[in-house]
């Protein structure tokens, strides 16, 4: 029985012991906490531009009534200058009277051209024929009988149709009757044709009329 006792002593005072001395021990060799160390990064300020002073303000400037007359003074004048009269820019104005440089606010005005009036028609020629009588020749000039005509042993007459001008000279040649070989040598001879003036009312008027040529071999 005091054996038993004895072990259950020693083990008893052996746990004291080490609740007592060992566990403080053990705390106190008890490893830290790890801390964790934040990583740095160094940043170096970037070099701005330089910042351009602000413009100066610009003092007023009087404000004269020399350079523009229309502005109103802002303060009263010394005295009174007498008003001259405004001297007109422009061409000249033919307007009504009373207004002889312009409207009445003293706006130059503009000459205004006279309306464009249209030319008269030219007269239409007229056919000969009843009261209208023909034209007097006044320059004749004979046909040049062509040579390869004369070869061909060519002739015959040919009509021509041709306008004489209110003056009496040929203005268009129309063949209404063609001979071969002969027709130019025709018309190149009335062309030079000349007649006197064919009147209307009294008036000289273009005429048409029909004209023979005779081309005969002797």
């Amino acid at each position: 029985m005091r054996l038993y006792t004895l072990v259950v002593s020693i083990v008893a005072h052996a746990a004291a012991l080490i609740l007592l001395v060992i566990v403080p021990l053990a705390a106190m060799d008890a490893l830290p906490d790890i801390r964790v160390v934040p990583e740095f990064v160094a940043v170096t300020a970037a070099e701005l531009p330089e910042v351009p002073p602000p413009p100066q303000p610009r003092s007023p400037q009087p404000a004269t009534t020399d350079a523009r007359p229309d502005v109103a003074p802002t303060s009263a004048p010394d005295r009174i200058e007498p008003e001259v009269p405004r001297t007109p820019v422009g061409p000249a104005y033919d307007g009504p009277p009373g207004i002889p440089h312009g409207d009445p606010a003293g706006v130059p005005l503009l000459n205004v051209a006279p309306p464009i009036t249209a030319p008269p028609a030219p007269k239409q020629p007229i056919r000969q024929g009843g009261d209208i009588r023909p034209p007097a020749k006044t320059r004749h000039v004979a046909p040049v009988y062509p040579p390869i005509a004369l070869a061909s042993k060519v002739q015959g007459v040919v009509i021509l149709e041709v306008v004489i001008s209110e003056t009496g000279r040929v203005q268009n040649v129309r063949v209404l009757r063609s001979r071969p070989l002969l027709d130019q040598a025709a018309v190149d001879a009335v062309r030079q044709w000349q007649f006197t003036p064919t009147l209307l009312n009294g008036e000289p008027v273009p005429i048409v009329m029909t004209v023979t040529v005779s081309f005969e071999l002797k």
